[in-house]
């Protein structure tokens, strides 16, 4: 390292000490490229400091006093101001350049401290409400779901209940979501059809009103039970209503009031999970309905829905009807009390 671009050599006198107990010497001092060499008036070399050890033992008072080892037991007294200046100047460019050890353990320090983070925040919650979904009991599910149909009842009103209607309600459930416990229709709220953990599916009214056969409501029906069999809606709960929410069912089996009225809110303004054309097919294929009159509830001109059409399973195959007409009848009009 050069010591200063401006020098080639610097030179003053200073006052050198060997040790404590030896006498001070009249020295010429001489600043170089890496060291400071110390000789007397004959030239004789008496010391040579490398400057990456130099430090001052009395910063900011005159004369300086400066020492090559840390306990000061070697001494140098310059009075000479440019001497002073340049010497400074090289001891702040090396102490610049030295790694800083206290900086490095900061720096993983906080590094640690955001992975940390990051855990807690992104990792924990979907971890835990993952495992508390894999440990919650059948009948609390059951509970949790019967208590957010009340939530979302408070915001979408009763939902419709004629006995003729509740009964061919439960027969396209047999037919279409035999895996699923109930099947609610509601008067408002519930844009199309949504789940709710312990085997709810909801249908607007408009599912089983504005259609002139059952074969659309039932394609509608399967799609969400094919959506609740793709993701655990216990569990899309738990992540939405966080941590705090996912630890209390864990400790006392019960989620607050609170947090699924909070929930219901934010289910029935949610947009449904769209579902791969495939995965429709397939599903629809298993319980022996046709896509055709889905496809075309969904989207009248059938553009968007066309896989779904030419794909049809029963295309050239005679199939039952999903309702007898007495039951779709009745279903057509179970919000009619």
């Amino acid at each position: 390292m050069t010591a200063l671009d401006k020098y080639q050599r610097l030179e003053s006198t200073g006052l050198w000490r060997a040790s404590p107990e030896a006498q001070r010497r009249d020295v010429i001092v001489s600043l170089g490229n890496a060291t400071l060499v110390l000789t007397d008036r004959n030239e004789t070399a008496l010391a040579h400091w490398s400057l990456a050890a130099l430090r001052r033992v009395n910063p900011r008072r005159r004369p300086a006093l400066y020492s090559p080892d840390p306990d000061g037991i070697e001494t140098l007294e310059i009075e000479d101001d440019l001497m002073i200046r340049s010497i400074e100047k090289v001891i702040g460019v090396i102490a610049r350049d030295r790694p800083h050890p206290g900086r490095l353990r900061l720096a993983g320090v906080l590094i640690v401290g955001a992975l940390v983070l990051a855990t807690l925040v992104f990792w924990l919650p979907r971890e835990l409400a993952r495992h508390a979904t894999s440990v919650v009991p059948d009948v609390t599910r059951t509970q949790i779901g019967d208590q957010l149909l009340v939530s979302i009842q408070r915001l979408s009103g009763r939902p419709c209940r004629s006995a003729p209607g509740l009964r061919a309600l439960n027969a396209l459930r047999r037919q279409v979501a035999p895996g699923m416990r109930r099947l609610v229709v509601l008067r408002s709220g519930v844009a199309g059809t949504w789940h709710l953990p312990g085997g709810i599916i909801l249908l607007n009214r408009s599912l089983v009103e504005d259609h002139e056969t059952p074969e659309a409501t039932a394609g509608y029906v399967a799609a969400e039970r094919l959506r609740f069999e793709g993701r655990d809606p216990l569990e899309r709960l738990l992540r939405t209503a966080g941590p705090v929410t996912t630890v209390r069912l864990l400790t006392s089996g019960r989620i607050s009031d609170e947090a699924l009225a909070t929930y219901a809110e934010h289910l029935l303004t949610s947009p449904p999970d769209p579902l791969d054309h495939e995965a429709v097919i397939a599903g629809f294929a298993e319980i022996g309905i046709s896509t055709v009159p889905y496809a075309y509830a969904l989207d009248i001109s059938g553009e968007m829905t066309l896989p779904l059409i030419e794909a049809d399973a029963l295309r050239a195959t005679p199939h039952e009807p999903v309702l007898s007409d007495e039951d779709w009848g009745a279903l057509q009009d179970i919000c009619s009390s």
